[in-house]
């Protein structure tokens, strides 16, 4: 009989990374999941890890322990969903393996998640805005490509991190080829005013580095981590700042970057499904977000729609005088 420690190392090392093609953000993330599912299963129910089996995954336990992360860790309710998830996508994964664990899988599956309120609200900078940031960072022209491009692309910080060399077509029309979501693989067009100043800075400070090199770099000549997109964002947000404090907020994380591509395409009267595409959603559902956020598509569909539902009158002013004058007399 499989028990939990081999049916775990199966599903990190062999199932999730070679059968389903998960990214390593993504096993990273199921990994954290059971290093503390197994640290408080030994803190609070005094198991340790050694002596975990698939018995001991009750859903009282497990439920137990998604309690903890939210009232005791302070998780919010899409951290924990995601570490059902995690829980949920493993008991899966041992129904079809190890099927002699198919009860405790099948009551795995039942526990529910938490409901999560639908943003109404997107958090995204003005045009202006990254236009001041932009030129914050003009003075370097490595965080200038690292700024331009993180906009310009709307790609998750994780996407740019993973872009190569190779992934940039630096001939018009300029391209970058990044690395979504579920291993998926999309093409993003960069307008050309980026596209040269990639050109420049590879020119510079990649010249003679091979097409699979990282495209960013840190000082240890190793791929730029989220930490250091961030540190090169917030440092050039933060002098843009100082100096346009009315435009530029103090803080600012790479997400919103991406928000703030996404309400920019949108406002200026891009298709939805060419913003999915674009930003690489599975669904347009997702995308609809921006479109429940933006104020000034909502002001432009309804401003149509008062052109299309309420005709302009048929009387002149003259004529409206007229027809008063007429209501009062007979009134």
């Amino acid at each position: 009989m499989k028990e939990f420690p081999s049916l775990l190392q199966t599903f990190l090392i062999d199932y999730l990374p070679k059968r389903r093609g998960f990214s390593p953000h993504t096993l990273a993330s199921y990994r954290d999941t059971f290093v503390l599912l197994l640290k408080w299963m030994h803190s609070h129910e005094g198991i340790v890890p050694d002596k975990v089996t698939m018995a001991s995954l009750g859903p009282d336990r497990v439920g137990r322990f998604i309690r903890w992360l939210r009232e005791e860790r302070g998780c919010a309710a899409s951290t924990s969903n995601a570490r059902i998830a995690a829980i949920k996508s493993f008991a899966k994964f041992v129904q079809s393996d190890a099927p002699e664990h198919l009860e405790t899988c099948r009551l795995l599956l039942k526990i529910p998640t938490a409901k999560t309120p639908k943003p109404t609200e997107v958090e995204f900078l003005s045009v202006s805005a990254v236009q001041l940031v932009v030129a914050a960072a003009s003075n370097t022209l490595r965080e200038l490509a690292i700024v331009s491009v993180l906009y310009d692309s709307g790609a998750r910080v994780s996407e740019i991190c993973s872009m190569t060399i190779g992934d940039l077509t630096l001939t018009r029309p300029h391209t970058a080829r990044v690395i979504g979501k579920g291993r998926k693989a999309r093409v993003i067009p960069l307008s050309a005013q980026v596209g040269e100043i990639l050109a420049r800075y590879i020119t510079s400070e990649r010249a003679h580095m091979g097409p699979a090199e990282p495209l960013f770099v840190n000082r240890s000549r190793t791929a730029l981590g989220r930490a250091g997109v961030a540190y090169v964002l917030q440092k050039n947000v933060a002098a843009a700042h100082r100096t346009h404090p009315e435009e530029v907020p103090p803080r600012a994380h790479p997400h919103l970057m991406r928000h703030s591509k996404a309400m920019h395409l949108l406002e200026a009267n891009v298709n939805l499904v060419y913003i999915r595409d674009f930003l690489g959603h599975e669904s347009v559902t997702t995308t609809e977000i921006y479109a429940r956020a933006s104020t000034e598509a909502k002001r432009r569909a309804i401003e149509a729609g008062e052109a299309r539902i309420i005709p302009d009158s048929p009387y002149s002013a003259e004529k409206r005088a007229d027809l008063i004058g007429w209501l009062r007399h007979l009134l």
